[in-house]
């Protein structure tokens, strides 16, 4: 919009513009919605008539050439205008646009290409302060789980069918690798506007659990698989009832802890936009904080079950795994009428995969740790150090996800900002967001595990003694297990962008699954070295 009268040159001065001029004259002021920048040719009044209010022709043109070609004896001004992003130039615009008495429908040039939101202002107290109750939250939900885990080890079926600790770190790690990976997706599809509407909000509801209920029988039963074959190995032994048991178990558990937690998480990331929280910051630690208590629970009290019913009714097991597996067409039809999750229902199932055979590794040492009764106190530590580390890493995964989707990069375009090599000291000493959140996530694991340890000592928990060097040997395994995954997380996911691979789907359950393997075999690390040096406290809790 153009005004023409000199009473207008004051908030001329006050726009961001710059203008400049050929001739002396009266500069109009210029204002344009979407920041383009247009030369304006002035008509000619003669030299010794002073210009007026309303005797200039405005034209508009395409190249700055063409004002030169059209009479090189015009004045000439370019206008550069940006957008408005404070008070005082909203009110300036607003007296321009009433002064002009013009109508924004006649500007023909305007751009109408959505703006992408930008990115939550975040400092390293607001980080740690949403980051804070979630993470005790979630890390007394480990602590619980341990509690379980150290309860249930004596029990018949886990006595008899060992293979089941192996199913362990397998199903708990769904947590990583579908329900914190769910989270993710639906965290950056809030935070970048894929849910203001409810059609689009139910489709990507619908779509999200339909996926994860295929991927969670896929992987239950490719988990129970991997602990027969792992468990066969060693002994030479095959058991078929035993392996129908296992899988029943597995697929069971994965197909019903997944949905309770899918339906848990939706309505998280639905209450987090809503208060205004970022759900990057609490989902997936809610997720940590409830998968692992329920699925042990649901491991537990099923697998119990299944195997009282293998001495009356043998049919049992075999019809709980093709009642499970005959519903994933369905979920399979759902999952595909939804673009976004059609793809990763495609290409999704190399990391939750691998993800799986990685955590079953994790469960074969605890497995063969575990049974032995010397190191019997390591049960009610191994879910605590897993989920902490799997929590605290998913939040960053989870940010920096968010972050580059938020940043306007297209998957497969590498962050500016990052095309230096990342090191230890730019993922912790740097200068960014990313930087400012893992120091702060990192700062939490100490104070975060003494006061878990603490729990459990306080409810008499586990089978070991706190003494100071286990307690020093514990931190320092937990420390290095969280500055390796930290460090891994910011280069993973900047390399999976660069390669066209969204790290909502990718990053998170390689990470969590690394989280076990590391988590399992830094304790069972520090037990065998405390069992050698003479801290040996076998009997302690039974």
């Amino acid at each position: 919009m153009v005004l023409w009268s000199k009473e207008q040159d004051k908030l001329s001065e006050m726009s961001t513009g710059a203008i400049e001029m050929k001739k002396d004259s009266v500069a109009p002021a210029y204002h344009h919605s979407n920041g383009s920048v247009h030369p304006v040719i002035l008509s000619e009044s003669g030299p010794d008539v002073q210009p007026g209010a309303g005797e200039y022709e405005l034209k508009e043109v395409t190249a700055f050439t063409d004002g030169a070609e059209h009479d090189p004896e015009r004045p000439e001004m370019v206008v550069i205008d940006c957008r408005p992003n404070a008070k005082g130039q909203r009110e300036e615009d607003a007296l321009l646009e009433n002064a002009s008495q013009s109508n924004e429908s006649d500007d023909t040039s305007t751009d109408q290409s959505p703006v992408p939101p930008a990115p939550l202002k975040e400092t390293s107290f607001s980080i740690g302060l949403q980051v804070l109750f979630p993470f005790l939250l979630a890390g007394f939900g480990t602590v619980a789980a341990g509690m379980v885990l150290d309860m249930v080890q004596h029990w018949q079926v886990f006595q008899e069918v060992t293979e089941v600790f192996i199913l362990v770190p397998a199903l708990l790690g769904l947590k990583g690798n579908l329900e914190m990976t769910l989270a993710s997706r639906l965290s950056t599809a809030a935070n970048i506007g894929h849910m203001d509407t409810a059609k689009e909000m139910w489709n990507m509801i619908m779509g999200n659990l339909a996926l994860i209920q295929v991927q969670a029988t896929v992987v239950g039963f490719l988990a129970s698989i991997a602990a027969v074959i792992f468990g066969w190995i060693p002994e030479g032994e095959f058991k078929l009832n035993h392996a129908v048991l296992l899988c029943a178990s597995s697929v069971a558990t994965a197909f019903i802890a997944s949905l309770l937690l899918g339906l848990i998480m939706i309505g998280v990331i639905i209450a987090s936009r809503k208060v205004g929280i970022n759900p990057d910051n609490v989902a997936t630690p809610i997720a940590a904080s409830l998968g692992d208590l329920i699925t042990l629970a649901l491991l537990a009290g099923i697998s119990t079950g299944l195997y009282k019913e293998l001495g009356y009714n043998d049919y049992v097991n075999p019809l709980v795994c093709v009642f499970f597996v005959a519903l994933t067409p369905i979920w399979v039809l759902i999952a595909r009428k939804i673009p976004s999750t059609k793809e990763v229902l495609y290409s999704g199932w190399e990391p939750v995969i691998i993800a799986m055979a990685i955590s079953s590794v994790g469960g074969l040492i605890l497995d063969k740790t575990v049974s032995n009764p010397n190191f019997a106190g390591m049960a009610v530590f191994t879910p605590v150090i897993n989920g902490v580390a799997g929590n605290l890493v998913a939040v960053q995964a989870s940010r920096i996800s968010t972050y580059l989707h938020m940043n306007g990069l297209a998957i497969g375009e590498p962050d500016p900002a990052s095309q230096k090599c990342i090191t230890p000291c730019s993922t912790f000493f740097g200068s960014g967001v990313n930087s400012r959140s893992a120091r702060v996530l990192f700062l939490l694991v100490a104070p975060g595990h003494l006061v878990f340890l603490y729990t459990i000592n306080s409810m008499q928990g586990g089978h070991t003694t706190l003494t100071s060097i286990f307690i020093a040997f514990y931190l320092a395994a937990a420390l290095l297990q969280v500055m390796i995954l930290l460090y891994l997380a910011d280069w993973m996911v900047q390399w999976m962008w660069g390669r066209g691979m969204d790290p909502d789907n990718f990053s998170i359950p390689y990470l969590t699954a690394l989280g076990d393997l590391l988590g399992t075999g830094f304790l069972a690390l520090c037990f065998h070295i405390l069992w050698l040096i003479g801290d040996r406290d076998t009997d302690v809790g039974d």
